[in-house]
C-alpha cells in the first residue's frame, strides 16, 4: 500500500520535469548560439583583416 501511495505522489509532482524542460530549452539555446556564432565569425574576422589590410596599406 505504501508503494502505491509513493507511486501516486510520484505521478502528480511536476517539478522534475519542469526542471528537464527548462534544461532541454537551455540546451536548444546554446546550440543555437554556437551555431550562430560558427557561422558569422569567420565572416566578422574576414571584415575585421580587410579593415586591418586597408589601414595597413594607408600607414
Amino acid at each position: 500500500m505504501k508503494f502505491f501511495k509513493l507511486m501516486n505522489r510520484f505521478n502528480r509532482e511536476e517539478d522534475g520535469a519542469t526542471a528537464i524542460e527548462y534544461g532541454l530549452f537551455a540546451a536548444l539555446i546554446a546550440a543555437v548560439i554556437v551555431g550562430t556564432v560558427g557561422s558569422i565569425g569567420s565572416k566578422v574576422a574576414t571584415g575585421f583583416e580587410a579593415v586591418d589590410t586597408a589601414l595597413s596599406a594607408e600607414y
